[in-house]
């Protein structure tokens, strides 16, 4: 069954989503063990700048293995 492009860009929303608060917690946690110290607006927002990263990868490597699928079944 093919997958449409509406549906591969929500269900990289919906990973994104989640991997936004996951990466924001650790930023949080993990942060302050290398020395490193940033404010709650930081985190937020270097979270945004990977989470945008995240779901055009997430968008592209999904309709990259549907185009091989959908190629192999060509064949």
């Amino acid at each position: 069954m093919k997958q449409s492009r509406l549906m591969s860009l929500a269900e990289s929303f919906a990973n994104v989503i989640v991997g936004y608060g996951v990466a924001v917690v650790t930023q949080i946690l993990i942060f302050p063990v290398f020395g490193l110290q940033t404010t709650l607006g930081q985190n937020l927002a270097m979270g945004g700048v990977f989470t945008i990263v995240s779901l055009a990868r997430s968008f592209l490597l999904r309709r990259l293995f549907e185009a091989i699928r959908v190629a192999g079944a060509r064949v």
